[in-house]
């Protein structure tokens, strides 16, 4: 296996360790309740029934959307007894493995000869 096929692999590896969040990440929806609930600027978190109210989804929708994003260790959340209080973790684990994965993509890129010509 040459260097470059090594490389190939690794961040295929590296793809795949990041694949709930790109699908988390990539549908509309979850995009929208993202930028609403950060437009709410509720650092301390924001609750479901405050997220409906921003979106054109019901609250099962909603929640199901939260769910999906806390799978992908996107959000986290805090319990006040029996209310449940979502909030952006910037901190984990993921996006760290993310933006890596983007940064080795992104070298591997500039590194390629051109593929735009026909000599």
């Amino acid at each position: 296996m040459t260097d470059h096929e090594k490389e190939l692999a690794e961040l295929a590896a590296e793809f795949e360790s990041c694949r709930k969040i790109l699908l988390a990440l990539g549908d509309e929806n979850r995009q929208h309740l993202i930028l609403e609930m950060m437009k709410m600027g509720q650092c301390g978190g924001v609750r479901v029934g405050a997220v409906t109210e921003k979106t054109h989804l019901s609250r099962p929708a909603v929640s199901h959307h939260i769910q999906i994003l806390k799978d992908a260790g996107l959000l986290q959340v805090r319990k006040e007894g029996t209310k449940n209080y979502y909030y952006f973790d910037a901190d984990s684990d993921v996006m760290e493995r993310l933006l890596h994965m983007l940064t080795h993509a992104k070298e591997i890129m500039q590194n390629l000869p051109a593929r735009n010509t026909t000599e």
